[in-house]
């Protein structure tokens, strides 16, 4: 069964971007842009990862991820923002986040990253 990926984040271009990406690595990828529907489609297709965005125009991503968490406290959440800001990448950290990658990175580094993690969910 293929890995099911969650990308939440308010910018399109990120979210076609890392969907055409990823489904060429095999991943069943969809995409939220916004909060709101980003919450909405988790609880509806349970997915193995979220990607999610920090600054969104409806809620912030560290609520979101809240939210999520609220859901489904083993929920995986990697953090994909254009935030350098380490409090707040520590605050993402301590709330239960299993990375935070910064904008702009390499595909690859986002596969990487999410590959360890899915691996990791397996043990």
């Amino acid at each position: 069964m293929k890995e099911k990926i969650l990308v939440i984040d308010d910018e399109i271009e990120i979210c076609n971007l890392l969907k055409d990406f990823l489904t060429r690595e095999g991943f069943v990828v969809t995409i939220a842009t916004s909060a709101k529907e980003g919450i909405a489609l988790f609880q509806t297709i349970k997915p193995n990862v979220v990607l999610l965005d920090i600054k969104m125009p409806d809620m912030y991503g560290i609520k979101v991820m809240g939210k999520i968490m609220e859901l489904d406290k083993s929920a995986c959440v990697i953090m994909v923002t254009a935030v350098m800001d380490q409090k707040i990448a520590q605050e993402a950290l301590n709330l239960g986040a299993a990375d935070y990658i910064i904008k702009p990175f390499e595909l690859y580094q986002l596969k990487n990253s999410l590959l360890a993690k899915l691996e990791a969910l397996k043990q």
